[in-house]
């Protein structure tokens, strides 16, 4: 059975990094689009970044654009997304998803594939 599990998340301060993983199993993502979404409480999940199956294309939230950072090591079936100058306004719980259908997708209704979430925590 597919399944994607997400670690790296935390309580940092504001302007500091983490790193969030996501390592995949049951089946090889090597020719998926992997994304990230994240949610806060209350509000919808929304789209973060994404990497297309080779890692040559990525796309990004325009309020991330700058700070993180998605990459990919396909024989490690693991993504990662590098968070730098993280805010206040970036705690959420952390999504990795996994889609062999639309490239790039940034809607979650795309991604049939989901992680339980990982939580960051940014303080002021």
């Amino acid at each position: 059975q597919a399944q994607l599990v997400e670690s790296g998340g935390g309580l940092v301060q504001a302007g500091g990094s983490l790193r969030l993983s996501c390592a995949a199993s049951g089946r090889t993502f090597s020719r998926y689009t992997m994304g990230w979404f994240r949610q806060a409480p209350g509000k919808e999940r929304d789209f973060v970044a994404a990497i297309s199956w080779s890692g040559r294309d990525t796309a990004y939230a325009d309020s991330v654009k700058g700070r993180f950072t998605i990459s990919r090591d396909s024989a490690k079936n693991t993504v990662y997304l590098q968070m730098n100058s993280l805010k206040p306004e970036d705690t959420a719980v952390y999504y990795c998803s996994a889609t062999g259908g639309v490239v790039l997708a940034t809607t979650p209704r795309m991604y049939p594939y989901w992680g339980q979430g990982t939580q960051v925590t940014v303080s002021s």
